[in-house]
């Protein structure tokens, strides 16, 4: 994606492809992630018809991704492993300033910066993957984490002020960006 303010390097993509079944079982564990954010989302502000609309369509689209990803890993001679901690998702919770319409701004952007970054290593691994099913899968993919994340800012829109969406979301771009550049390159997507 465009306005992130760091570019995934190719060292991130050859450490994919020399473990591709690693970085599966972590893509596993992010969509069912995912779907699990967008349930609890939808839990914590049932009052927010357009957002428990939006995160229960989510829910079942990352669900579907997950079962996807399960059927690549069992395709491969694989099975379903343990759910790793991801140090990014962990340092950019740390992200979210207290105070209800704080919180609730942060997660929406975290949300969607989390699925930009999302949709641009899924473009990176669709494009130097060769012709065939798994190219097709992650350029779907990428294709979807990028109406993901346009969705969470529309969201924010809704509930916020523009002003206030776009300076909070130029601050969580940067606070982004130091995060990805200090991650160690491994084979998971974050």
């Amino acid at each position: 994606m465009s306005f992130l303010r760091f570019k995934t390097s190719n060292d991130w993509v050859t450490a994919v492809l020399e473990d591709f079944d690693t970085f599966l079982q972590d893509h596993a564990a992010a969509e069912k992630k995912a779907s699990g954010m967008a349930v609890s989302m939808l839990s914590h502000y049932p009052d927010r018809v357009e957002l428990v609309t939006a995160m229960t369509d989510l829910a079942i689209e990352e669900m579907s991704h997950f079962k996807e990803v399960v059927k690549l890993i069992y395709e491969r001679g694989c099975i379903l492993g343990d759910d790793q901690k991801d140090p990014y998702i962990n340092d950019f919770r740390k992200s979210f300033r207290k105070g209800t319409n704080e919180y609730f701004l942060d997660r929406l952007l975290v949300g969607g910066i989390i699925e930009a970054r999302g949709c641009e290593r899924f473009a990176l691994v669709g494009e130097a993957l060769p012709a065939g099913k798994l190219k097709a899968f992650y350029e779907a993919i990428a294709a979807s984490e990028g109406r993901h994340h346009e969705l969470f800012v529309e969201l924010a829109e809704k509930y916020f002020e523009k002003s206030v969406v776009d300076a909070r979301l130029d601050q969580l771009l940067d606070i982004e960006a130091a995060i990805v550049e200090r991650l160690p390159i491994r084979a998971a997507l974050h």
